[in-house]
């Protein structure tokens, strides 16, 4: 795995051992964020599941302005670390807050809102997605316009809290992406 693009272009990232943490596929990634485009630049971002840190690292290389990572495993924060430091550098380090703590408890103590939220937990998780998001809005974490970027197997229906919809959907293999916003279908 590398960051596909931007500042820290072509940089190795680093995944833990074992099957607890699923990186999104490079192809994926770069896909997302051709999609994303220029909603990136200046983002603040939220990698809630955040695993490698690949999602938020790409994000940060892209133009995001800050990123929070958020993981409970404790060899997932150690890469993430890793990543981290290997991406941005120390100098770069202060645009990224990494957080070891289940989705919940981080949720409770977030302050602020973002404009970009990546959702990608163990896909057996399957009712985090909807608590996840609903707890994302109690707390008015999401920014005016905000995405949601969800990850899911595209096997298990993921229902969404009442007042999210899905804007578009790609499918990769057994992985669906949907991009997800407050409001009514479009």
């Amino acid at each position: 795995m590398r960051i596909i693009a931007g500042e820290a272009r072509g940089r190795k990232l680093y995944a833990p051992g074992g099957e607890d943490t699923r990186p999104t596929a490079d192809r994926i990634r770069e896909s997302v964020f051709g999609i994303l485009g220029v909603r990136v630049l200046g983002a603040r971002v939220l990698d809630l599941f955040a695993g490698t840190g690949a999602l938020a690292l790409e994000a940060l290389s892209r133009g995001a302005d800050r990123a929070t990572l958020v993981d409970r495993d404790f060899k997932a924060i150690s890469c993430i670390h890793r990543n981290a430091e290997a991406v941005l550098g120390a100098q770069g380090l202060a645009r990224a807050e990494i957080i070891r703590a289940d989705y919940r408890r981080a949720i409770e103590r977030m302050q602020g809102s973002f404009d970009l939220v990546f959702l990608d937990p163990p896909y057996r998780m399957e009712a985090a997605y909807g608590d996840a998001l609903a707890r994302l809005r109690a707390r008015g974490l999401l920014s005016p316009g905000a995405t949601v970027v969800l990850e899911r197997a595209e096997a298990r229906n993921t229902p969404l809290p009442e007042g999210f919809a899905v804007r578009d959907g790609r499918l990769y293999g057994e992985t669906r992406v949907e991009f997800i916003g407050e409001g009514e279908q479009t």
